[in-house]
């Protein structure tokens, strides 16, 4: 199983917003920079983010991109929708004939191991990692300043 390409540059984007402080925009320009991506490429993942209701898109010269939920609320598996759609990452397409009411057991199988994928990505949040890269960030400083 592999997410796209513009999933891992989602949930890549989503952290450095969510390490933005408050009230302050990020240009698709610098985003598309740190990640070395086209901006046209990021502008596309952006608008899926902007549709999803996760990022506010603010227009002018000194505009951008900022988390417009609660970042504390935002899951992987809201970004994963916001990029991927909600659909199921296995359908049987095979007819079962042979089984009652047309049940695939192997699909079945698959459906229960998404779910199980899909509760651990709802109870995982994009801030848990952003304050990971801050705390990293702030032991290197501290670190530093004792040498």
């Amino acid at each position: 199983m592999k997410y796209s390409r513009a999933t891992n540059y989602a949930l890549h984007t989503m952290v450095y917003l969510t390490l933005t402080p408050k009230g302050k925009s990020v240009g698709v320009d610098h985003l598309a920079k740190i990640q070395n991506l086209s901006p046209t490429y990021l502008s596309k993942i952006l608008t899926k983010l902007v549709k999803a209701g996760l990022v506010e898109s603010i227009p002018g010269v000194n505009g951008g991109y900022s988390i417009v939920r609660n970042s504390r609320d935002i899951s992987f598996l809201d970004v994963i929708h916001a990029i991927e759609g909600k659909t199921s990452l296995f359908n049987c397409s095979l007819e079962h004939e042979d089984i009652k009411n047309g049940d695939c057991l192997i699909e079945n199988v698959m459906v229960e191991a998404e779910k199980k994928m899909k509760d651990e990505l709802n109870n995982r949040y994009i801030i848990d990692i952003a304050k990971q890269i801050e705390s990293k960030k702030n032991h290197k400083i501290n670190r530093h300043k004792s040498l």
